[in-house]
């Protein structure tokens, strides 16, 4: 039996994660007792002067970053603590918008590890170092981005000033329930009492708005309080008590948006319309319905390849659905899209590749080597099963079916690379080396 090495504050950040994917005795341990005695041991439970923090089934990531450029815009320091990380580890804590040297995280873990009372998982060491990160740096506004549910999330520990719920789909059922009253409950959690929530989701369950009201939150729902549209291409936004009309039309999904400026017109201090339009014009995430450019086959070694490359990170239904409808209005008449796919084992794959039916002309599956991921024969088999139909084959990884297609597809054709961040990686990490 190997014994697990503690490292040195002199120690690779890749040595770090390393000990800590294998720290703790299983990947996932619900509960915040552990965390909380560690956080409060080191004085982060007050991580900044006013912190949000953000769950949802989808749509976390976008929203918090359309907080987080209308803020810097408005003169506050903010950091920003979201997951997974795409690319590097360190895309998860950003302060005033910068990522931070690996040196940086390295003695924000040696810090934790020294002084902490109890054994932690991988996402609480994470949690507790972003903590540190922003006390340190002494941002005016934490926002934090929830990692699974939200009632025992790590991120919970921290009490936030004001609270969202993006939206509620079914995911993760074997943590947070089969059905949308028990998910709702659990991301409902973070609330606290008295604080305004903003609530996203236009189908909000019930089980959130009993904890609002027990709470005497002051509740913001869409479609009720605030709502969003579209009209001549451009977006409108209404509340009881404030109208926005005409603006430019984001560059992250219109209802992440829409509950982004509800949240910032609750802040106690003004946002300005013009911040508002910055933000909408300058927010955008890696990975949501990104079309790559030259730019980004800059370093790629093979031939640049003719078709339209998209990659794009939803891996649950409430994702799928919404990445069908953009391709729906992307796609020209006569043109195909060849879709490079694959899924954790834990995901519901019949969920999310149903509603691409019958937009995806042929699928190219493809293995993941990671924790929960599946062979390219697993996910192929699955898929067959639920689309026996649809025109499907197999390759072991994600280069190799991207490659295929890069070699057949034409420059009126689509090259879609989805179906979890794992699979986006893979791919672009394959572009950069």
């Amino acid at each position: 039996m190997n014994t697990l090495i503690t490292p040195k504050a002199t120690d690779s950040l890749e040595t770090w994660l390393s000990y800590l994917e294998q720290a703790h005795s299983k990947p996932i341990d619900m509960g915040l007792a552990r965390i909380k005695s560690v956080a409060k041991a080191l004085d982060l439970l007050t991580p900044a002067p006013y912190v949000i923090t953000v769950a949802g089934t989808n749509g976390k990531g976008s929203t918090c970053r359309l907080l987080e450029v209308a803020l810097l815009k408005a003169g506050f320091s903010v950091g920003v603590y979201s997951s997974p990380h795409l690319i590097r580890y360190n895309e998860r804590v950003r302060i005033n918008g910068e990522l931070l040297e690996d040196t940086e995280h390295v003695k924000s873990f040696a810090k934790i590890n020294e002084n902490k009372t109890a054994s932690l998982t991988y996402f609480e060491f994470s949690t507790l170092s972003a903590l540190e990160l922003f006390k340190q740096n002494k941002v005016d506004i934490a926002i934090l981005e929830v990692g699974l549910g939200g009632r025992l999330d790590a991120t919970n520990i921290i009490a936030p000033n004001l609270a969202i719920i993006t939206s509620i789909d079914i995911d993760h059922v074997s943590f947070l329930g089969d059905n949308r009253e028990e998910i709702g409950r659990e991301k409902a959690g973070i609330f606290r009492e008295n604080i305004p929530v903003i609530i996203g989701e236009p189908d909000c369950p019930n089980s959130i708005k009993e904890i609002a009201k027990s709470l005497n939150c002051h509740a913001f729902y869409r479609g009720k309080e605030w709502d969003i549209e579209i009209r001549h291409n451009l977006l409108q936004w209404h509340s009881n008590e404030q109208s926005f009309i005409d603006l430019p039309m984001p560059l992250i999904p219109m209802p992440n948006a829409g509950t982004a400026i509800a949240a910032l017109l609750q802040l106690p201090f003004k946002i300005s319309e013009e911040i508002i339009r910055f933000a909408l014009e300058n927010a955008q995430m890696i990975g949501r319905f990104q079309q790559l450019t030259d730019k980004d086959f800059a370093k790629f070694s093979q031939k640049r390849p003719l078709a339209k490359v998209i990659i794009d990170v939803g891996h649950n239904p409430h994702a799928a659905r919404y990445l069908a409808d953009r391709l729906t209005e992307f796609k020209q008449p006569n043109q195909k899209i060849y879709a490079v796919f694959s899924a954790l084992e834990d995901k519901d794959l019949s969920g999310i590749v149903e509603p691409l039916n019958a937009i995806i002309d042929e699928w190219y599956c493809a293995g993941l080597d990671c924790w929960r991921g599946q062979s390219s024969e697993m996910v192929f088999e699955k898929l067959v099963k639920v689309l026996p139909n649809s025109t499907a084959c197999y390759y072991q990884t994600v280069p190799e079916a991207s490659l295929t297609l890069f070699e057949k597809a034409t420059s009126q054709d689509i090259v879609l690379v989805f179906g979890s961040f794992h699979t986006v990686a893979d791919f672009m990490l394959w572009l950069e080396k």
